[in-house]
């Protein structure tokens, strides 16, 4: 058997457990045509480049397939009448890779960065020195009463 990535984009209107139902969906065509189904990532809701069928965002998810190309195609027959999604793409891959895929290991290394920004209140910023903070400084209208 052949081993595959398929890709989905669905709605961004859907809730996370209807992503959810959608990629169980697919995992049932999959083990119902002799295949199997090695990881299902869902990569959440995420920005599109453009817009697609009045859609900015959408949920993506992905499927590591090992099965025949006959069950590919019924696959991506059943994905295709799903109007849930949006976009599809399965592509034929040499090996699957071990452990996460990129796109989990970005949201990673994003989260850990958030929090090293998010870390104190000022941001970790250097104090500015002979500027005062905004809480000292008067009101915007104070100051021009005073200068006139």
């Amino acid at each position: 058997m052949a081993l595959y990535e398929h890709v989905f984009l669905a709605r961004q209107d859907l809730a996370q457990a209807q992503v959810d139902t959608l990629a169980e969906a697919a995992t049932k065509i999959v083990e119902n045509h002799k295949g199997k189904v090695v990881k299902t990532e869902t990569w959440g809701l995420r920005s599109l480049a453009y817009k697609i069928a009045k859609n900015r965002k959408a949920h993506f998810v992905m499927l590591e397939i090992d099965a025949p190309g006959d069950t590919v195609a019924e696959l991506e027959r059943q994905t295709a009448i799903n109007e849930d999604v949006i976009r599809y793409m399965t592509v034929r891959v040499d090996a699957h890779e071990a452990g996460p895929s990129v796109m989990m290991r970005k949201q990673e290394r994003d989260r850990e960065r958030r929090g090293d920004r998010e870390g104190g209140r000022d941001g970790g910023r250097e104090s500015r020195g002979d500027r005062p903070d905004r809480a000292e400084r008067a009101p915007r209208r104070d100051r021009e009463e005073e200068a006139a």
